[in-house]
């Protein structure tokens, strides 16, 4: 890939793989972090993106594992307390129903919701969010039906039936 077509790559891709990190991680920030990192990883493997069959799942792949190798870091109390950020950015507004939507993702387990977003959000078809995930097609299958019918009852007006989703 050359300098040009990775800039293209990046400007095309950048704000969707954020957005897809972000339904999967839930924290905004975090996903942008995490997707400029993996373009930075991906810069230096441009060569062998340029055979990959999808560089874009390569750099959403490697930003979800960044994520999650962040995540263990936090949870373990490891990370250090002052680090250094950058000026804020102003960020869009954004909507209700997608707040909503991400704090009910929140609450499904990471298989599902990882699941979901790939599928639906990504728009990858179930042999894809297989390969993406390691796991067989029918696995990929079951979790996009336990995560829908879960995603459905959290979304719901109904308190009983959001109530039994997060035990499902």
């Amino acid at each position: 890939m050359t300098e040009e077509e990775f800039d293209d790559f990046y400007a095309a891709s950048f704000t969707r793989i954020a957005g897809q990190l972000y339904a999967m991680v839930g924290d905004r920030d975090e996903a942008q972090e995490c997707v400029q990192e993996a373009f930075v990883r991906a810069w230096s493997h441009r060569r062998r993106l340029d055979r990959a069959q999808s560089p874009e799942a390569w750099v959403r792949t490697t930003a979800y594992r960044l994520a999650v190798s962040r995540w263990r870091r936090t949870s373990l109390g490891r990370r250090p307390a002052d680090r250094a950020l950058g000026p804020a950015t102003a960020a869009e507004p954004v909507s209700e129903s997608h707040v909503a939507l991400v704090a009910a993702l929140r609450r499904l387990p990471e298989p599902q919701r990882r699941a979901l977003v790939l599928h639906h959000v990504c728009d990858l078809p179930v042999h894809a969010v297989a390969a993406e995930t390691g796991v067989p097609e029918g696995t990929v299958k079951a979790r996009l039906s336990r995560g829908r019918t879960a995603l459905a009852a959290l979304l719901s007006d109904d308190p009983d039936l959001a109530e039994g989703a997060t035990h499902a």
